[in-house]
């Protein structure tokens, strides 16, 4: 049994559940509590946004720079591998050179020393999910993080005249999240338009709406936020009129058709050392340190024979065919296909050495230097989640289960399963301009379980409080 007012949250939480849902064909357990972060992370949290837009800004000019032949030839090569040469060349127009994603979703694991960011998402799902996780929460809990409205008004400010939320069939499990943030947007135009708010005057005409990619039609003036991987664009017929439409500024489209910004290898060429001064000038020695602290040691997988006294860094070895005979101890290292590719996104291109069987490993090591040309391949080093704890319903078993903690709620609960919480931060910058504004728009917390675990199946679905 749980106590009467646990039980009336619980209910308050599935009934303003949406009748389409808000990813297509997923489950959720239910946590009558938001997740709890300290006052200190917060403050870690909002600073991190411009940090990540300053890095992002510097990796748009080193790809740019290298391109023209002022930085090494080598990083555009890098960037640009496997991609067919006219969305290349669409990518270095003139016209979107300066356009950066408005939206970006850092994955935080939260470790025993601090937290690393796991990747950067510059076409992140969620934004609706975690948009109804802060107004549910916010019902009962005046400390959530954003408050009831934070995302919404992130995500106007990024389509503030409204505009055409595209989205792809391969993107199809979060079409239900994006119509649920459109009909919010809508409605709050409404109202302001009945209640004849000066304030927003300038957006009483604004509609969102969310359309499929495959038979979309641009209309000039109409801003569009691109909810499709660029690998898909063979998959969607009309994607020239798309393209042309942005090129001559007759529609904006965001997150901008740039490839190059949206892989993975971004944090290995953080750490090689011929680029270390470019982003120790572009960043600032004190971004560049913070961010050292936070991006995980990551290695190209380019096979490229070495010189004789050369060796990879860290690693110690002269090839990497000697990463494949690792013994399972020394493989916490993550394979992830840099981008580019169906497998590129969602968590399905990675694999983590550790869990592998040798031969699955040393498999994987030389397809990824076998396809490097074509679809590159990046190794980083595996950061452990720490344990931490926090409820939630299991529907089943009417049991409200806790985290394995030695905490006063873990032993009145009664019940105990591990777990290790991803943050997933999502930022909007604000103005599109040179003074970049970030808002910390919402967090949303993903637990996974071991295999063991009865909810492997499910997420957790909880807000973001402050812990005060």
């Amino acid at each position: 049994m749980i106590a009467t007012a646990e039980q009336e949250k619980l209910e308050k939480i599935r009934g303003a559940l949406p009748k389409e849902g808000l990813f297509a064909e997923k489950d959720w357990l239910l946590s009558p509590e938001a997740f709890p972060i300290e006052q200190k992370f917060l403050a870690e949290l909002e600073q991190l946004g411009h940090r990540l837009f300053v890095f992002q800004r510097a990796c748009n000019q080193l790809y740019q720079l290298s391109v023209k032949g002022k930085q090494p030839e080598w990083v555009a090569r890098y960037l640009d591998a496997g991609k067919p040469a006219e969305l290349v060349e669409f990518s270095r127009r003139k016209e979107i050179r300066d356009d950066l994603p408005r939206v970006i979703r850092p994955d935080l694991i939260l470790t025993d020393d601090g937290y690393i960011i796991a990747e950067i998402d510059s076409v992140p799902g969620g934004i609706g999910l975690t948009a109804w996780l802060n107004q549910t929460y916010s019902t009962f809990d005046k400390e959530i993080i954003g408050a009831a409205d934070g995302i919404l008004d992130g995500f106007e400010s990024v389509l503030p005249n409204g505009g055409d939320i595209v989205v792809s069939q391969e993107a199809a499990t979060y079409r239900p999240e994006m119509e649920w943030i459109a009909a919010r947007l809508k409605d709050r135009s409404a109202y302001a338009k009945a209640t004849a708010d000066r304030q927003r005057q300038d957006s009483e005409s604004a509609t969102w709406r969310v359309v499929a990619a495959e038979n979309y039609e641009p209309q000039d003036g109409r801003a569009v936020y691109r909810f499709f991987e660029l690998f898909d664009l063979p998959n969607i017929p009309n994607i020239d009129n798309l393209l042309r439409a942005n090129a001559e500024g007759r529609v904006t489209i965001t997150p901008p058709i740039k490839p190059f910004l949206e892989e993975k290898m971004w944090f290995a060429l953080f750490w090689l050392k011929p680029l270390h001064e470019f982003w120790r000038r572009e960043l600032g020695e004190k971004y560049f340190t913070q961010l050292q602290k936070a991006i995980p040691y990551s290695w190209l997988l380019d096979p490229t024979p070495l010189p004789q006294h050369a060796v990879i860094p860290r690693l110690e070895i002269h090839d990497w065919r000697e990463a494949a005979k690792f013994s399972q101890r020394d493989r916490d290292l993550l394979l992830k296909i840099s981008g580019f590719s169906p497998l590129g996104w969602g968590s399905r291109g990675i694999s983590l050495g550790s869990d592998l069987a040798h031969a699955e490993w040393e498999k994987r090591i030389d397809n990824a230097l076998a396809t490097f040309d074509s679809s590159p391949t990046i190794m980083q080093r595996f950061h452990k989640g720490r344990l931490l704890e926090h409820r939630y319903w299991y529907p089943s078993l009417s049991v409200l289960f806790c985290e394995e903690q030695s905490s006063e709620i873990a032993r009145r609960s009664g019940h105990h399963r591990s777990g290790r919480q991803k943050i997933c931060a999502r930022h909007a910058r604000r103005d599109p301009g040179a003074v970049a504004k970030w808002i910390l728009s919402y967090s949303t917390v993903i637990i996974t379980f071991p295999r063991a675990c009865p909810s492997s199946r499910y997420a957790i679905a909880a807000g973001t409080s402050l812990n005060l």
